[in-house]
């Protein structure tokens, strides 16, 4: 069989990120970097220093997603377009601990988080409770252990699970997120803990395009002010400035494209993160803990929000986009129109100018008759002395005198007819080019 060249490509893509089997307890952390790629070839080396330091081997670490197991500590990095994950479990998780006392960093040599190339966009905490064979955690421990902040709270996967969270960062610096294991299977809680991950990390990144749509919203007012000020004189007035108005559309239409260029992207991402957010929100099922909001619930009320301001800012952009090059193109009509006005006084002037020169022409032609009748007048005239003095019997004057209508008639009928030639020629040159 003739197999295509990407076939192993695509089935392997789709398990290029398995879920996790997490068992319980355990204590993970995840950090998200946006970076460049220059800083994504750095993480790279980055990682081979772990090799070092814990003495396993790391194995081909520029892969998609790239596993690193040393027993009880596991180290993940996921690649995506804009931005890296590192997913940091440990295993070992004392009796009796604190849910943030231990996390998944306490097993890293010092300094090697802090050195990671890139800006940390997403970090938090994940304290995996067991609760299968003991109590799970009473609400005034949970609350503790956030710092009395308020919490987010629900039950996913139909009651087999407990899931805490604040959305907001601690006193170290870092989110915190609790998942309480009812009776859930290790690699059930391993694509709870993963879909819990990701909601954090998509909504901080969908969330990236907000500063840029306030900072946006008063440009947008600004311009559109001005645009609608522009249409106003174009429509009002007959006399306006149209090179100081040409040039005012092109300043306002300049700055759009350096707002598009910078904003498309990102506002294109933040959709795409938001329709993320909003499966994942699905797939967790989640149940109600009285007295507090569920994870969809309160995305519902702060995220949801946020990315409609950021839609409605790309979509009032495109918006005076189009009404500029709208604006324009009724400019470019007006100046067309004034240069057609001007073309036909122009060639109305030319007309006058052609039936005056023709005027003349005519004129010119009369008198050319006369003078050239005159000269041959003067030739015949000596002709007829010449006859006369060799002795012809002729009337020298009569002669002339008779002469003179002769040569008038010949000379104008001549004259007339170079004239009828020439036009002729014009006319088959112009019946060329109309063909043409």
């Amino acid at each position: 069989m003739n197999i295509h060249p990407l076939r192993s490509q695509l089935y392997d893509e789709l398990h290029s990120r398995p879920f996790q089997v997490i068992p319980s307890p355990a204590r993970v952390t995840q950090i998200a970097l946006q970076c460049t790629e220059a800083e994504k070839r750095a993480q790279l080396e980055h990682l081979k220093e772990l090799q070092n330091l814990l003495g396993c081997p790391v194995g081909h670490t520029d892969r998609s997603c790239f596993e690193y197991d040393c027993g009880d500590f596991r180290l993940r990095r996921e690649k995506h377009t804009e931005f890296t994950t590192y997913t940091f479990i440990n295993l070992d998780v004392p009796e009796d601990s604190d849910p943030f006392e231990v996390t998944g960093l306490t097993p890293l040599p010092d300094g090697w988080v802090d050195t990671l190339p890139g800006e940390v966009v997403a970090a938090f905490h994940v304290s995996i409770e067991d609760a299968r064979q003991s109590p799970e955690p009473a609400l005034p421990e949970v609350k503790e252990a956030f710092e009395d902040m308020r919490l987010v709270g629900s039950s996913p996967q139909d009651g087999d699970a407990r899931v805490w969270t604040s959305f907001q960062l601690h006193s170290d610096g870092f989110g915190r997120l609790m998942v309480v294991n009812k009776q859930m299977s290790d690699s059930q809680l391993g694509r709870l803990t993963q879909r819990l991950m990701e909601i954090e990390v998509y909504r901080l990144m969908a969330l990236l395009s907000l500063p840029l749509a306030h900072s946006l919203s008063p440009e947008l007012v600004r311009m559109d002010a001005r645009l609608a000020d522009l249409t106003q004189q174009l429509s009002e007035e007959d006399s306006v400035n149209e090179k100081a108005l040409l040039s005012d559309l092109v300043d306002m239409a300049s700055s759009i494209e350096s707002w598009r260029a910078r904003s498309t992207f990102r506002f294109g991402a933040t959709q795409a993160y938001h329709a993320l957010v909003l499966t994942r929100l699905e797939e967790l099922r989640e149940d109600e803990v009285s007295g507090h909001l569920t994870i969809t619930e309160f995305m519902t009320r702060r995220l949801t929000p946020a990315v409609r301001t950021c839609e409605a800012s790309n979509k009032r952009l495109e918006d005076l986009s189009r009404r500029v090059d709208r604006v324009s193109d009724m400019m470019r009509t007006r100046v067309e129109l004034g240069i057609h006005e001007q073309n036909q006084q122009l060639l109305s002037s030319m007309d006058r100018r052609s039936r005056i020169q023709l005027m003349m022409q005519h004129t010119v032609e009369g008198l050319s008759v006369v003078a050239i009748s005159y000269y041959l007048v003067g030739l015949l005239k000596f002709l007829f002395i010449a006859m006369y003095d060799a002795g012809l019997p002729i009337d020298k004057t009569l002669a002339t005198g008779i002469s003179v209508p002769v040569v008038l008639l010949i000379v104008w009928l001549m004259t007339r007819r170079i004239h009828h030639h020439f036009i002729k020629l014009a006319r088959k040159d112009r019946i060329g080019a109309d063909e043409t």
